[in-house]
């Protein structure tokens, strides 16, 4: 990479730590190109992207960024996976590490928060944004439903009560 690259590359990192939801930190030694293009899918089909970054351009980028404490995590071949959905990124990359070990969780950042390994599991472990949404407008739909059914119910007895006394003229 020559210098412009360099610093075109330190933009870029810095514009994803300062406008991301949340990012996930990670080792990916001995994961094949198969295996790391299988893990750009899934995260891409959930709304996340990962990137192989070099350490010292990830350092520079997070200078003046609220992620700054995770720059401890950045040694030996790291990669990053982040979204803007805060359980996106997580999720996907936890379910990879245990479908393979090669790719190692060691944190990640959401905001000015810094996460162990322990709370980017606690994060994968959430409903995504889309089923919390879904989740509250069926909150919401079923008193609705609810009031429908016991107002129609008193309507639908009496027309009963109707029916009965009806027939019960027509057999006397």
């Amino acid at each position: 990479m020559d210098r412009a690259q360099k610093r075109e590359m330190v933009a870029t990192l810095n514009s994803v730590f300062s406008n991301t939801g949340v990012v996930v930190v990670t080792h990916y030694q001995g994961l094949t190109v198969a295996e790391m293009t299988d893990l750009r899918r899934r995260l891409a089909a959930a709304g996340a992207s990962f990137k192989v970054v070099k350490n010292r351009l990830v350092k520079l980028a997070l200078d003046g960024t609220e992620a700054a404490g995770i720059k401890d995590l950045f040694q030996g071949p790291t990669a990053i996976a982040y979204s803007d959905d805060p359980v996106a990124a997580p999720k996907v990359t936890v379910n990879y590490a245990k479908e393979n070990e090669k790719l190692i969780v060691l944190g990640g950042a959401m905001g000015a928060t810094v996460l162990d390994v322990a709370s980017v599991k606690n994060l994968a472990e959430l409903p995504s944004l889309d089923e919390l949404r879904a989740k509250l407008v069926g909150m919401i739909n079923t008193p609705a439903t609810r009031i429908a059914g016991v107002l129609q119910a008193p309507a639908g007895q009496l027309a009963r009560v109707m029916n009965a006394y009806a027939q019960k003229s027509e057999a006397a």
